[in-house]
């Protein structure tokens, strides 16, 4: 009965965990399009803040996919030590 729970609980904070990785990422790249479209709506009026923007996008949105994927991947590693083997 007790590794049921333990089992249960384990893929409940491995979803847990999975879903706000998702979510995270799914965040970055909704904040990563907005500061895209600011660029190009701004970059007609300023050219080189458009040019420097972008890149700075890309780099901050990859690095925060990253830092969750990692994140989400520590959690799952934790939750798989815990799990009882069979």
């Amino acid at each position: 009965m007790t590794n049921l729970t333990n089992n249960e609980f384990t893929v409940a904070l491995n979803n847990y965990f999975q879903t706000i990785g998702t979510l995270c990422q799914q965040i970055v790249e909704l904040a990563g399009a907005v500061i895209k479209t600011a660029g190009s709506v701004i970059e007609p009026i300023i050219k080189t803040a458009g040019s420097v923007i972008e890149p700075i996008t890309k780099t901050a949105t990859g690095l925060v996919g990253n830092a969750s994927t990692t994140v989400t991947q520590v959690y799952q590693g934790s939750t798989a030590s815990v799990t009882p083997k069979k």
